[in-house]
């Protein structure tokens, strides 16, 4: 069995973050949401991927996973470049499944436990196809599910006004390769993309055998600034503690705490978990870095107050301020040049911002 990661897609709700890069290597608990991705299909045994690439700084989705060996998988490229929908993207992928059953799965998707469970489960269908539900309070925003009163799926509809259900299609689909031949016969939607939506009620229609789980825990799409911080807090919630780093007071961590190499907690310095920070990072006296929060690796937070928040690589945060439910990209400052008191900030800063207050 393949795998396949869509990286493609322009990011527009998360400019300026995008701007430099593609979305799906945004980082949440310091990692790329596309490496959780890819970890999630190697855990799955599945360990032969395709990487669909867009046209936002795609070489930087190469430079990060290479052939992949750092990763215990084995890694290709294929260019889609305008993004076009996910189904032009599947379709692209026809020479190199071949005839091997596939997994496809959007770079942009978290799910809570996993695919392996539901990849032993398509093995040993008859399915062709299989896709992963999630019960969601605005199902309008996504593909949805419509159901007969056999619980049966009898069709699929993409942001329908009307939803029939309030169930919709994770990022996570299992083919076999007769989609290829469905996807060849649908037309661009009025957004201008091929969906794969219909693409799987033409499998549907035409008697093939449609399978589906509804997944268990959290699923989350990270497809705007609240969406990622969303899917920070989530993963934070399951943080394992770890202190590599050097630390001059142990008052001066609490709760779940995770400290990289070579970084260094001054005396003075409070971090309240679940909580991450990288490696080479400096956080002085009298920093409060609260819940939630992530700090990057090579950064410096001199003072201030930083929760529920993501603080990329390379950042300088100098500003006597809290800073809160923040998105700071790499390579950023903020310095204060005013002895104002503390008050609440939230900032969304594109790669190299500078900011001073």
């Amino acid at each position: 069995m393949k795998g396949v990661i869509l990286h493609g897609g322009q990011g527009k709700r998360l400019r300026p973050l995008t701007h430099m890069g593609p979305k799906q290597l945004i980082p949440v608990a310091n990692k790329p949401i596309s490496q959780y991705v890819l970890e999630d299909l190697v855990k799955a045994e599945v360990k032969e991927v395709a990487i669909i690439l867009g046209d936002v700084y795609p070489e930087k989705v190469k430079e990060y996973y290479s052939n992949g060996s750092a990763f215990k998988a084995k890694v290709s490229y294929i260019h889609q470049g305008e993004p076009k929908g996910i189904a032009h993207a599947v379709g692209l992928c026809k020479e190199y499944v071949r005839d091997d059953p596939f997994i496809v799965y959007l770079g942009d998707n978290l799910l809570k436990g996993g695919i392996k469970p539901y990849v032993k489960s398509f093995k040993i269908s008859n399915y062709d196809a299989m896709i992963l539900l999630c019960k969601v309070e605005k199902p309008q925003l996504f593909g949805v599910a419509k159901f007969n009163k056999n619980s049966e799926i009898i069709g699929l509809i993409e942001k329908p006004k009307n939803p029939p259900s309030n169930y919709a299609l994770t990022g996570i689909y299992f083919f076999k390769p007769v989609i290829f031949e469905m996807i060849k016969q649908i037309k661009s939607s009025w957004r201008g993309e091929l969906e794969i939506t219909e693409a799987i009620q033409l499998l549907l229609e035409n008697g093939y055998n449609l399978g589906y789980h509804v997944v268990n825990g959290w699923w989350k799409d990270t497809g705007s600034p609240e969406d990622i911080l969303e899917a920070n807090r989530l993963v934070l919630d399951e943080l394992i503690p770890e202190i590599k780093g050097k630390i001059e007071d142990s008052n001066s961590i609490q709760g779940r705490i995770s400290i990289g190499e070579n970084t260094l907690i001054k005396q003075g310095a409070l971090i309240r978990g679940p909580a991450i920070i990288g490696k080479n990072t400096s956080v002085e006296r009298n920093v409060y870095i609260g819940p939630y929060t992530s700090i990057g690796n090579n950064s410096t937070i001199k003072q201030g107050e930083i929760e529920n928040s993501i603080i990329m690589d390379h950042c300088l945060i100098d500003v006597k301020e809290r800073i809160i439910d923040s998105l700071i990209a790499p390579h950023s400052k903020i310095n204060s040049t005013q002895k104002n008191k503390p008050s609440g900030r939230r900032f969304i800063l594109g790669e190299r911002s500078y900011v001073e207050l």
